[in-house]
Protein backbone atom coordinates (compact mmCIF):
# COMPACT_ATOMS: atom_id res chain seq x y z
CA UNK A 1 0.00 0.00 0.00
CA UNK A 2 1.56 3.30 -0.98
CA UNK A 3 2.09 5.88 1.38
CA UNK A 4 0.78 9.31 1.63
CA UNK A 5 1.30 12.55 2.43
CA UNK A 6 -0.94 15.76 2.61
CA UNK A 7 0.97 18.84 1.71
CA UNK A 8 -0.49 22.30 2.95
CA UNK A 9 -0.11 25.52 1.82
CA UNK A 10 -2.59 28.98 2.29
CA UNK A 11 -2.11 28.69 -1.82
CA UNK A 12 -1.91 26.33 -4.49
CA UNK A 13 0.71 28.47 -6.71
CA UNK A 14 2.90 28.04 -3.40
CA UNK A 15 3.11 24.05 -3.37
CA UNK A 16 3.71 24.53 -7.50
CA UNK A 17 6.26 27.03 -7.11
CA UNK A 18 8.54 25.87 -4.23
CA UNK A 19 8.16 22.38 -4.06
CA UNK A 20 8.45 20.45 -6.87
CA UNK A 21 11.50 18.55 -6.28
CA UNK A 22 9.73 17.13 -2.97
CA UNK A 23 6.86 16.16 -4.75
CA UNK A 24 9.30 14.78 -7.44
CA UNK A 25 11.16 12.69 -4.89
CA UNK A 26 8.59 11.59 -3.23
CA UNK A 27 6.29 9.87 -6.58
CA UNK A 28 9.74 8.53 -7.58
CA UNK A 29 9.58 6.10 -4.10
CA UNK A 30 6.13 5.28 -4.86
CA UNK A 31 4.28 7.80 -2.33
CA UNK A 32 0.54 9.36 -3.04
CA UNK A 33 0.30 12.80 -3.15
CA UNK A 34 -2.42 15.00 -1.64
CA UNK A 35 -2.42 18.99 -1.55
CA UNK A 36 -4.35 21.24 0.42
CA UNK A 37 -4.14 24.82 -0.36
CA UNK A 38 -6.43 27.68 -1.80
CA UNK A 39 -6.79 27.33 -5.69
CA UNK A 40 -5.26 30.50 -7.09
CA UNK A 41 -3.73 29.32 -9.71
CA UNK A 42 -6.17 31.40 -12.28
CA UNK A 43 -3.86 33.94 -11.29
CA UNK A 44 -0.56 32.65 -12.29
CA UNK A 45 -1.43 32.02 -16.07
CA UNK A 46 -0.58 28.17 -16.79
CA UNK A 47 0.73 27.20 -13.54
CA UNK A 48 0.03 23.62 -13.00
CA UNK A 49 0.31 21.07 -9.86
CA UNK A 50 1.98 17.79 -11.94
CA UNK A 51 2.19 15.74 -9.48
CA UNK A 52 -0.21 15.66 -6.78
CA UNK A 53 -2.83 12.95 -6.86
CA UNK A 54 -5.77 14.99 -4.80
CA UNK A 55 -6.27 18.67 -4.49
CA UNK A 56 -8.22 19.83 -1.96
CA UNK A 57 -9.04 23.52 -2.44
CA UNK A 58 -9.51 24.78 1.42
CA UNK A 59 -10.16 29.07 1.46
CA UNK A 60 -7.12 29.52 3.54
CA UNK A 61 -6.91 33.54 3.74
CA UNK A 62 -2.88 34.89 4.58
CA UNK A 63 -4.28 37.21 7.57
CA UNK A 64 -3.86 34.20 10.69
CA UNK A 65 -6.41 36.87 11.96
CA UNK A 66 -9.35 36.32 9.34
CA UNK A 67 -12.55 34.55 10.51
CA UNK A 68 -12.88 32.91 7.05
CA UNK A 69 -9.81 30.89 8.37
CA UNK A 70 -12.04 28.89 10.70
CA UNK A 71 -14.05 27.30 8.00
CA UNK A 72 -10.74 26.80 6.28
CA UNK A 73 -9.52 24.76 9.39
CA UNK A 74 -13.08 22.86 9.65
CA UNK A 75 -12.29 22.01 6.05
CA UNK A 76 -8.89 20.90 7.10
CA UNK A 77 -9.53 18.64 10.56
CA UNK A 78 -12.46 16.56 8.35
CA UNK A 79 -9.91 16.23 5.68
CA UNK A 80 -6.76 15.40 7.80
CA UNK A 81 -9.57 12.65 10.06
CA UNK A 82 -10.18 10.98 6.84
CA UNK A 83 -6.86 10.82 5.26
CA UNK A 84 -4.69 8.47 7.44
CA UNK A 85 -1.29 10.37 6.33
CA UNK A 86 2.27 9.12 7.01
CA UNK A 87 3.15 12.62 6.44
CA UNK A 88 1.36 15.71 6.85
CA UNK A 89 3.76 18.52 5.56
CA UNK A 90 2.64 22.41 6.39
CA UNK A 91 4.17 25.21 4.63
CA UNK A 92 3.25 29.19 5.27
CA UNK A 93 2.24 31.31 8.26
CA UNK A 94 -1.51 30.07 7.68
CA UNK A 95 -1.08 26.92 7.04
CA UNK A 96 1.61 25.86 9.25
CA UNK A 97 -0.51 27.02 12.05
CA UNK A 98 -3.91 25.84 11.27
CA UNK A 99 -2.22 22.21 9.53
CA UNK A 100 0.10 21.32 12.76
CA UNK A 101 -3.44 22.05 14.92
CA UNK A 102 -5.60 20.18 12.78
CA UNK A 103 -3.46 17.69 12.68
CA UNK A 104 -1.83 16.94 15.99
CA UNK A 105 -4.25 14.30 17.44
CA UNK A 106 -3.15 12.60 14.83
CA UNK A 107 0.78 12.28 15.69
CA UNK A 108 -0.51 9.78 18.52
CA UNK A 109 -1.35 6.99 15.79
CA UNK A 110 1.68 7.30 14.13
CA UNK A 111 1.21 10.51 11.53
CA UNK A 112 4.29 12.57 11.41
CA UNK A 113 3.67 16.31 11.25
CA UNK A 114 6.54 18.42 9.18
CA UNK A 115 6.74 22.22 9.19
CA UNK A 116 9.20 23.95 6.83
CA UNK A 117 9.94 27.91 7.46
CA UNK A 118 10.53 29.46 4.25
CA UNK A 119 11.33 32.55 6.70
CA UNK A 120 9.97 33.26 10.62
CA UNK A 121 8.68 36.85 10.52
CA UNK A 122 10.70 37.26 13.52
CA UNK A 123 14.76 37.92 13.14
CA UNK A 124 17.37 40.25 13.91
CA UNK A 125 16.30 43.91 12.68
CA UNK A 126 12.46 42.82 12.45
CA UNK A 127 9.48 44.61 14.28
CA UNK A 128 9.46 44.61 17.65
CA UNK A 129 5.83 43.49 17.28
CA UNK A 130 7.01 40.55 14.97
CA UNK A 131 8.83 39.52 17.79
CA UNK A 132 5.93 39.49 20.51
CA UNK A 133 3.03 37.98 17.91
CA UNK A 134 4.69 35.65 15.76
CA UNK A 135 7.99 34.34 17.79
CA UNK A 136 5.57 32.37 21.04
CA UNK A 137 3.31 31.78 18.10
CA UNK A 138 6.20 29.52 16.62
CA UNK A 139 7.58 28.13 19.74
CA UNK A 140 4.42 26.90 20.72
CA UNK A 141 3.58 25.55 17.74
CA UNK A 142 6.54 23.74 17.86
CA UNK A 143 5.49 21.22 20.56
CA UNK A 144 2.99 20.21 17.98
CA UNK A 145 5.95 19.34 15.35
CA UNK A 146 7.96 16.17 14.75
CA UNK A 147 10.54 17.87 12.09
CA UNK A 148 10.93 21.22 11.59
CA UNK A 149 12.49 22.26 8.13
CA UNK A 150 14.39 25.71 8.09
CA UNK A 151 15.69 27.03 4.70
CA UNK A 152 17.77 29.65 6.31
CA UNK A 153 20.62 29.65 8.53
CA UNK A 154 19.69 32.30 10.78
CA UNK A 155 16.30 30.30 11.38
CA UNK A 156 17.95 26.96 11.63
CA UNK A 157 20.49 28.47 14.73
CA UNK A 158 17.47 30.50 16.38
CA UNK A 159 14.86 27.27 16.32
CA UNK A 160 17.74 24.65 17.26
CA UNK A 161 18.53 26.96 20.71
CA UNK A 162 15.07 28.10 21.56
CA UNK A 163 12.00 25.39 19.84
CA UNK A 164 11.61 21.99 21.42
CA UNK A 165 11.51 19.56 18.05
CA UNK A 166 14.26 18.29 15.77
CA UNK A 167 15.35 20.94 13.38
CA UNK A 168 16.73 20.53 10.01
CA UNK A 169 18.81 22.83 7.23
CA UNK A 170 18.19 22.60 3.75
CA UNK A 171 19.50 25.05 0.91
CA UNK A 172 15.90 26.35 -0.35
CA UNK A 173 13.08 24.55 -2.03
CA UNK A 174 15.58 23.64 -4.90
CA UNK A 175 16.69 25.90 -7.89
CA UNK A 176 15.42 23.81 -10.95
CA UNK A 177 18.77 23.01 -12.76
CA UNK A 178 16.92 21.46 -15.69
CA UNK A 179 15.06 24.94 -16.80
CA UNK A 180 17.75 27.81 -15.45
CA UNK A 181 21.26 27.17 -16.81
CA UNK A 182 23.89 29.30 -18.57
CA UNK A 183 23.46 29.79 -22.43
CA UNK A 184 26.31 31.15 -24.97
CA UNK A 185 26.39 35.02 -26.12
CA UNK A 186 25.48 34.09 -29.53
CA UNK A 187 22.37 32.27 -28.09
CA UNK A 188 21.26 35.24 -26.27
CA UNK A 189 21.50 37.84 -28.62
CA UNK A 190 19.86 35.53 -30.86
CA UNK A 191 16.40 35.46 -28.13
CA UNK A 192 16.86 39.05 -27.64
CA UNK A 193 16.43 39.59 -31.02
CA UNK A 194 13.39 37.32 -31.57
CA UNK A 195 11.84 38.99 -28.64
CA UNK A 196 12.76 42.34 -29.70
CA UNK A 197 15.14 43.63 -27.28
CA UNK A 198 18.44 45.65 -28.58
CA UNK A 199 19.74 46.70 -25.29
CA UNK A 200 21.04 45.80 -22.29
CA UNK A 201 18.33 43.52 -20.20
CA UNK A 202 17.94 44.24 -16.49
CA UNK A 203 15.11 41.72 -14.88
CA UNK A 204 13.16 42.04 -11.47
CA UNK A 205 11.28 38.57 -10.59
CA UNK A 206 8.40 39.18 -7.75
CA UNK A 207 5.09 38.98 -6.93
CA UNK A 208 3.76 43.05 -7.00
CA UNK A 209 3.45 43.35 -3.38
CA UNK A 210 4.84 46.97 -1.60
CA UNK A 211 7.22 44.40 0.18
CA UNK A 212 8.96 43.27 -2.76
CA UNK A 213 9.56 47.30 -3.38
CA UNK A 214 9.37 47.28 -7.13
CA UNK A 215 9.94 51.39 -6.92
CA UNK A 216 13.22 51.38 -6.12
CA UNK A 217 14.10 49.14 -9.27
CA UNK A 218 12.42 51.15 -11.51
CA UNK A 219 13.64 54.50 -10.50
CA UNK A 220 16.92 53.46 -10.53
CA UNK A 221 17.10 52.98 -14.35
CA UNK A 222 16.39 56.86 -14.59
CA UNK A 223 20.34 56.61 -13.53
CA UNK A 224 21.06 53.92 -16.11
CA UNK A 225 19.42 54.86 -18.68
CA UNK A 226 22.31 58.02 -18.89
CA UNK A 227 24.62 55.30 -19.61
CA UNK A 228 22.84 52.49 -21.49
CA UNK A 229 19.65 54.34 -23.48
CA UNK A 230 18.45 51.02 -24.70
CA UNK A 231 18.58 49.83 -21.34
CA UNK A 232 15.28 47.47 -20.51
CA UNK A 233 14.08 46.45 -16.75
CA UNK A 234 11.24 43.83 -17.19
CA UNK A 235 9.82 42.80 -14.01
CA UNK A 236 8.15 39.45 -13.61
CA UNK A 237 5.00 38.88 -11.24
CA UNK A 238 1.79 40.18 -10.68
CA UNK A 239 -0.44 41.65 -7.56
CA UNK A 240 -1.98 44.11 -6.35
CA UNK A 241 1.01 46.96 -6.73
CA UNK A 242 0.15 46.75 -10.47
CA UNK A 243 -1.33 50.01 -11.41
CA UNK A 244 0.50 51.87 -8.93
CA UNK A 245 3.58 50.77 -10.66
CA UNK A 246 1.74 51.78 -14.33
CA UNK A 247 1.78 55.24 -12.89
CA UNK A 248 5.01 55.39 -11.49
CA UNK A 249 6.59 54.12 -15.17
CA UNK A 250 4.51 56.79 -16.56
CA UNK A 251 5.20 59.46 -14.76
CA UNK A 252 9.16 58.97 -14.61
CA UNK A 253 9.17 59.05 -18.88
CA UNK A 254 10.08 55.38 -18.58
CA UNK A 255 7.74 53.75 -20.63
CA UNK A 256 10.24 52.78 -23.24
CA UNK A 257 12.63 51.68 -20.61
CA UNK A 258 10.14 49.37 -18.33
CA UNK A 259 7.92 46.02 -19.38
CA UNK A 260 5.78 44.81 -16.50
CA UNK A 261 5.57 40.75 -18.28
CA UNK A 262 2.93 39.77 -15.34
CA UNK A 263 3.55 36.12 -14.04
CA UNK A 264 5.53 34.14 -16.96
CA UNK A 265 5.57 30.92 -17.39
CA UNK A 266 8.54 31.61 -19.62
CA UNK A 267 10.90 32.97 -16.89
CA UNK A 268 13.41 30.96 -17.51
CA UNK A 269 14.22 32.05 -21.15
CA UNK A 270 13.79 35.93 -19.72
CA UNK A 271 16.53 35.11 -16.89
CA UNK A 272 19.12 33.67 -19.51
CA UNK A 273 18.88 36.29 -21.66
CA UNK A 274 19.17 39.16 -19.20
CA UNK A 275 22.81 41.03 -18.08
CA UNK A 276 21.39 42.04 -14.17
CA UNK A 277 19.10 40.95 -11.88
CA UNK A 278 18.28 43.57 -9.72
CA UNK A 279 15.94 42.75 -6.08
CA UNK A 280 14.87 45.59 -4.05
CA UNK A 281 12.67 44.02 -1.57
CA UNK A 282 12.53 44.62 2.73
CA UNK A 283 12.38 41.23 3.41
CA UNK A 284 13.17 37.75 2.12
CA UNK A 285 13.06 34.59 3.59
CA UNK A 286 15.92 32.60 0.78
CA UNK A 287 14.54 34.15 -2.68
CA UNK A 288 14.61 31.26 -5.35
CA UNK A 289 14.69 34.01 -7.69
CA UNK A 290 18.28 34.71 -6.85
CA UNK A 291 19.23 31.26 -6.85
CA UNK A 292 17.55 30.96 -10.14
CA UNK A 293 19.42 33.91 -11.56
CA UNK A 294 22.83 32.38 -10.43
CA UNK A 295 22.23 29.83 -12.13
CA UNK A 296 21.93 31.15 -15.66
CA UNK A 297 25.31 33.48 -14.94
CA UNK A 298 23.84 36.34 -14.10
CA UNK A 299 25.08 38.75 -11.78
CA UNK A 300 22.89 39.99 -8.82
CA UNK A 301 22.30 43.39 -7.28
CA UNK A 302 20.32 43.12 -4.41
CA UNK A 303 18.84 44.65 -1.25
CA UNK A 304 19.88 44.19 2.20
CA UNK A 305 17.92 41.61 3.88
CA UNK A 306 18.37 38.07 5.64
CA UNK A 307 17.74 36.01 2.43
CA UNK A 308 19.49 38.13 0.20
CA UNK A 309 22.72 38.65 2.27
CA UNK A 310 23.09 34.89 2.79
CA UNK A 311 23.16 34.93 -0.82
CA UNK A 312 25.24 37.24 -2.11
CA UNK A 313 28.18 38.54 -1.04
CA UNK A 314 28.96 41.86 -1.38
CA UNK A 315 31.38 42.12 -4.24
CA UNK A 316 31.83 38.61 -4.97
CA UNK A 317 29.44 37.00 -5.63
CA UNK A 318 27.33 40.66 -6.24
CA UNK A 319 26.58 43.75 -4.86
CA UNK A 320 24.66 44.95 -2.30
CA UNK A 321 22.52 48.09 -1.13
CA UNK A 322 20.00 49.19 1.59
CA UNK A 323 16.57 48.97 -0.08
CA UNK A 324 15.96 52.53 -0.91
CA UNK A 325 19.41 53.62 -1.99
CA UNK A 326 18.71 54.21 -5.76
CA UNK A 327 22.09 55.30 -6.91
CA UNK A 328 23.81 52.50 -5.26
CA UNK A 329 21.44 50.18 -7.48
CA UNK A 330 21.81 51.82 -10.84
CA UNK A 331 25.87 52.62 -10.03
CA UNK A 332 25.91 48.92 -9.63
CA UNK A 333 24.01 47.89 -12.66
CA UNK A 334 26.02 50.01 -14.36
CA UNK A 335 29.45 48.49 -13.05
CA UNK A 336 27.75 44.93 -14.03
CA UNK A 337 26.69 45.97 -17.61
CA UNK A 338 30.43 47.45 -18.07
CA UNK A 339 32.05 44.49 -17.41
CA UNK A 340 29.21 41.32 -18.03
CA UNK A 341 31.43 38.29 -16.98
CA UNK A 342 32.17 39.89 -13.35
CA UNK A 343 30.53 37.64 -10.32
CA UNK A 344 29.46 34.86 -13.47
CA UNK A 345 31.89 32.14 -12.39
CA UNK A 346 32.06 32.44 -8.49
CA UNK A 347 27.89 32.93 -8.50
CA UNK A 348 27.87 29.77 -10.59
CA UNK A 349 30.38 27.84 -7.98
CA UNK A 350 28.28 28.94 -4.71
CA UNK A 351 24.84 28.13 -5.92
CA UNK A 352 25.35 24.43 -6.52
CA UNK A 353 24.41 23.35 -3.17
CA UNK A 354 21.08 24.94 -4.13
CA UNK A 355 20.14 22.95 -7.00
CA UNK A 356 17.02 20.74 -6.77
CA UNK A 357 19.21 17.66 -7.28
CA UNK A 358 21.01 18.58 -3.73
CA UNK A 359 18.13 19.54 -2.10
CA UNK A 360 16.51 16.24 -3.02
CA UNK A 361 19.28 14.71 -1.02
CA UNK A 362 18.28 16.91 1.86
CA UNK A 363 14.80 16.12 1.94
CA UNK A 364 15.70 12.18 1.35
CA UNK A 365 17.15 11.86 4.45
CA UNK A 366 14.31 14.17 6.14
CA UNK A 367 11.31 11.90 4.67
CA UNK A 368 14.18 8.54 5.74
CA UNK A 369 13.92 7.58 2.21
Amino acid sequence: MKKKVLLIATVQSHIGQFHKPLMRLLKENGWEIHVAARDNLAEKNGLQLEYPDKVFNIPFQRSPFDRRNIEAYKQLKNLINQGHYEVIHCNTPVGGLLGRLAAHKHRKTGTKVFYTAHGFHFYKGAPKQNWLIYYPIEKWMARYTDKLITITNEDYQLAQKKFPCPVYHIHGVGANSHRYFPISENTKQKIKQELGYKGPIIINVGELLPNKNHESAILAMKNVIQHFPTAKLLIAGNGPERDNLVALIANEGLTENVELLGYTMELPKYMQISDVEIACSYREGLPLNIMEAMLCGVPVVASHNRGHDELVENGITGYLHQPNDIEGFADSVCKILRNPEIFRESALTFVEPFKDVMVQKELRNIYEL
